[in-house]
């Protein structure tokens, strides 16, 4: 597979537009259409999930950002919806956004319900959202013609709200390592749901969808996209944690530091233990603690520090693209890794300094955008990495041997036995091609 240097240009333009055409035929960016299709369903899947927890945590603490980021988990919603109608129609759409919306109301009352200590409410709110269980599994079964059953979709719908529950209840009993821990599995389990639900989709238009769902390339990128998409989701939190002083913000701290060491594990099998030991020295330091210094400078209005801070974000944006050329052996330029990330950074920093200006519409804006900038940069270090080693991800066959890199390493245990351990069977669903961004408020 051919891969193209793209700049950080390019990363944001492919996911600002969207386009059935591309998702359906794999387009220009030399991965097949089922991998752009499940790496959509990795996207709107996974910012559901995040914004939902967030809409929660807000609700229950009164947060001023609430209504805002409400709402932009309710144009998460319509994005999924406009995904959908080219393949199910317009019927098909709004029954969809229907039935979505009306979940969302439900999660709202369950909030509530635990505010208020209200053992009724609670149940009664519980109940509606097993009642959109069964109608969305209803309505997933038909809409892709029994390649989602109802049954397996249902099981799959109970889990991840399960999981978005677990982590809400946690929070609101201020036991914060369960909830972090919680939202982690959580947010994991939407990348699983992609995957089967992308396949089901695939099997329905075979005729739609070039290539594999779980080939070696899809797989890769799928894990990059959801760690890069945990990561931002982590870092906007730690830093608005940080700022408000939350009872939690340790924990998310926490949460970071188990991301980080998931991400080494996966740079580790790919590049071997001297290529890990180099990410993590470059990702910490002027990386994640910077993060920290940032929101304490902000806080206490220091402007020295927290020029300070973001200059270590600017040195972490060329250690790592750096790291990055060296690693891929220039199929990922320094050049263009630098203006992407830096690129990633200024929209972390620009979401948070929204916050702190009480800008909070321009915060969850800035935030969706961020947040969708990081599937185009699982792409594009997914395709530099396929290009470097066609034989272990450019096929259907699994690899059994890492390849000599710039680092001097190998590893026996392939990335894709890396991927397996992550991934566990489940459905749930909807289905999207390319998200619509920059949307106006209504």
């Amino acid at each position: 597979m051919k891969f193209k240097k793209f700049t950080a240009v390019a990363l944001g333009a492919a996911l600002v537009v969207p386009s059935f055409a591309q998702a359906s035929d794999g387009g220009e960016n030399g991965f097949s259409g089922a991998s752009d299709l499940r790496a959509d369903l990795d996207h709107l899947l996974s910012e559901h999930f995040v914004l939902a927890v967030s809409s929660m945590q807000t609700a229950y603490d009164e947060a001023p950002n609430w209504e805002e980021v409400e709402w932009a988990l309710d144009e998460n919603v319509k994005d999924m919806g406009t995904a959908l109608e080219p393949l199910y129609g317009q019927e098909g759409a709004d029954e969809f956004v229907r039935i979505f919306e009306s979940h969302n109301g439900y999660t709202d009352d369950y909030v509530q319900a635990v505010k208020d200590g209200d053992d009724e409410a609670k149940q009664e709110a519980e109940d509606n959202i097993a009642g959109f269980a069964d109608e969305f599994s209803t309505f997933l079964d038909g809409a892709t013609e029994g390649n989602l059953p109802k049954e397996a979709a249902e099981e799959a719908l109970v889990a991840h709200e399960d999981d978005v529950q677990k982590t809400f209840d946690y929070y609101a009993a201020g036991d914060y390592m369960e909830s972090y821990t919680a939202y982690r599995e959580g947010y994991e389990r939407m990348y699983d749901i992609s995957k089967v639900l992308s396949g089901a989709i695939v099997a329905q238009f075979p005729d739609m969808f070039s290539g594999s769902v779980d080939s070696p390339d899809a797989e890769l990128r799928s894990t990059l996209n959801h760690l890069a998409g945990e990561h931002f989701a982590l870092a906007s939190l730690e830093l608005e944690k940080g700022y408000t002083q939350a009872d939690d913000f340790d924990f998310v701290t926490w949460a970071e530091d188990e991301h980080t060491a998931d991400f080494k594990a996966a740079i580790e099998s790919i590049y071997g233990a001297e290529g890990a030991d180099q990410f993590e020295a470059v990702w910490q330091q002027d990386h994640i603690n910077a993060q920290s210094d940032l929101a304490i400078a902000t806080l206490e209005g220091d402007d020295e520090a927290r020029e300070q801070a973001i200059e270590h974000l600017k040195t972490f944006s060329h250690d790592f693209a750096e790291f990055l050329d060296t690693a891929t052996e220039g199929n990922l330029p320094a050049e263009a890794g630098q203006e992407a990330i830096w690129m990633h950074e200024e929209q972390v920093i620009k979401t948070f300094d929204h916050f702190v200006a009480e800008e909070y519409e321009a915060s969850v804006q800035t935030y969706r955008e961020g947040y969708a900038f990081m599937f185009g940069i699982g792409e594009t270090l997914g395709g530099a990495i396929v290009t470097q080693m066609p034989e272990q991800f450019g096929g259907e066959a699994m690899p059994e041997e890492m390849p000599q890199t710039g680092f001097g390493g190998s590893e026996q245990n392939s990335m894709m036995a890396w991927l397996s351990a992550m991934a566990a069977a489940a459905l749930a669903g909807l289905y999207v091609i390319r998200r619509k961004t920059n949307q106006d408020k209504a």
